[in-house]
């Protein structure tokens, strides 16, 4: 007797969406504390392949990948008082130069490099409006309003530089690149806050426990599906 492998091509095919699902679910949880954070969501479509062509019958359907958006509600701000803590309320993304080209982040925790540039955790350089370094005398002194402009000692130094796009997507760590057009962005900063992680720890730890039950659950039924398909081609052998 035949082996019927469509089944299990069904089944391996969603073990392989749960592992996808655990991956994402479980990078959301890693960042629960990393500031500015945004909660990625993974999305499966339904792709039908027919057998035998007019029969509905035999339609077999097989779960497919299709992306992984952004979500970009915003992060709680908590109160740091340093003055190089910059959150963003509403939309919109700092530009951030990288060695690998500009990223964008939401990650508003900067401070002073050894040459008195505004630098990310990483060392990379945060960017004016004008696509340049933004660069003080020292640490002290420093006013940011709700525009983005950056005051030292009462003179100005620099407009921050906020984006926004039609859609996000994450690269790694903090940072995201823009796709498709740029779009107004929305905001006001606030000094002395960052943004916290849009992730609901507790959601996450949910999300976590059921994406390794639906893995569970699917090779539970393949070797299941095997046992059957051993026994019958043994009940075909008598």
């Amino acid at each position: 007797m035949a082996i019927n492998f469509q089944p299990i091509y069904i089944l391996a095919s969603g073990g392989a969406r749960a592992i996808e699902q655990l991956d994402t679910t479980s990078n959301n949880l890693a960042n629960v504390n990393t500031p500015g954070f945004k909660k990625l969501l993974m999305r499966e479509m339904s792709q039908t392949i027919p057998e035998n062509k007019g029969n509905k019958k035999h339609l077999f359907v097989f779960p497919r990948f299709q992306d992984t958006p952004v979500i970009l509600s915003q992060g709680a701000l908590k109160k740091t008082d340093n003055p190089l803590d910059i959150a963003i309320f509403g939309s919109g993304f700092f530009t951030i130069e990288t060695g690998q080209g500009v990223f964008l982040t939401r990650s508003g925790h900067f401070l002073l490099n050894s040459d008195g540039y505004i630098v990310d955790p990483n060392g990379n350089y945060l960017l004016d409006r004008e696509g340049k370094r933004i660069k003080l005398e020292e640490s002290s002194g420093i006013t940011v309003n709700q525009n983005g402009e950056i005051f030292q000692k009462g003179k100005k130094v620099a407009r921050i530089n906020i984006v926004n796009y039609e859609n996000i997507r994450h690269i790694g760590h903090s940072y995201y690149q823009g796709e498709g057009q740029e779009v107004p962005a929305d905001y006001s900063l606030k000094q002395g806050f960052l943004e916290q992680s849009n992730t609901n720890g507790i959601e996450a730890m949910i999300e976590l426990i059921n994406a390794q039950r639906r893995f569970e659950i699917y090779g539970n039924l393949m070797r299941s599906l095997d046992a059957m398909e051993q026994k019958s081609n043994e009940i075909g052998k008598a």
